[in-house]
């Protein structure tokens, strides 16, 4: 779905992709969380840094995923078959949520109506994710989907969490239940 090779990881498995192809990475962040040393094999210009934390909708202790995240992520996601980008890594810090939704918007940006095929492309990319609601909500409306990327998440996360029960208990445990379809 996009013109190079795209990778997706957590924090702990950053250092695996320091000695390979990568040339471009976006790094989503805790707003305090330091940037992690691996950061520094890439050239500034290389990398795109968000700083939010994995949360599905606003809470006052918490730093939420904005629609200014989401437009800086497209914009810098659309200008990537311009920076001559070989292997794009994108990470958090597990890999699982706040990545792979960045992934689908990247995807859904360069291939407008393709949402369905997005997540599909994300899950088989890396197999254990939940991509993060809000973003794709914020996305949606960004990219003028009218409801067809949060409808295809909704799919998504249902086919997800029957396939991996203990994923979905765990992402229960962390205040995102309404991210569960009902009789899962």
């Amino acid at each position: 779905m996009l013109p190079f090779q795209l990778s997706i990881c957590g924090l702990n498995e950053l250092a695996e992709f320091m000695h390979s192809d990568v040339s471009h990475a976006i790094s989503i962040l805790d707003p305090d969380w330091p940037d992690p040393h691996e950061l520094a094999h890439f050239p500034a210009q290389n990398r795109l840094i968000l700083r939010f934390d994995d949360v599905t909708f606003a809470q006052p202790s918490h730093s939420h995923p904005g629609s200014k995240d989401i437009e800086k992520l497209i914009i810098w996601g659309r200008g990537l078959t311009e920076f001559g980008v070989r292997h794009l890594l994108v990470h958090c810090h597990a890999g699982v949520s706040r990545s792979t939704a960045a992934a689908a918007i990247l995807m859904v940006a360069n291939n407008p109506g393709q949402e369905v095929r997005a997540l599909d492309e994300v899950n088989s990319i890396r197999p254990r994710n939940w991509p993060n609601s809000m973003m794709i909500n914020l996305a949606d409306a960004e990219l003028g989907c009218e409801g067809a990327f949060t409808n295809a998440l909704r799919v998504h996360h249902a086919r997800v969490a029957e396939r991996d029960p203990n994923l979905a208990q765990l992402i229960k445990l962390h205040g995102r239940a309404h991210e569960i379809p009902e009789g899962i």
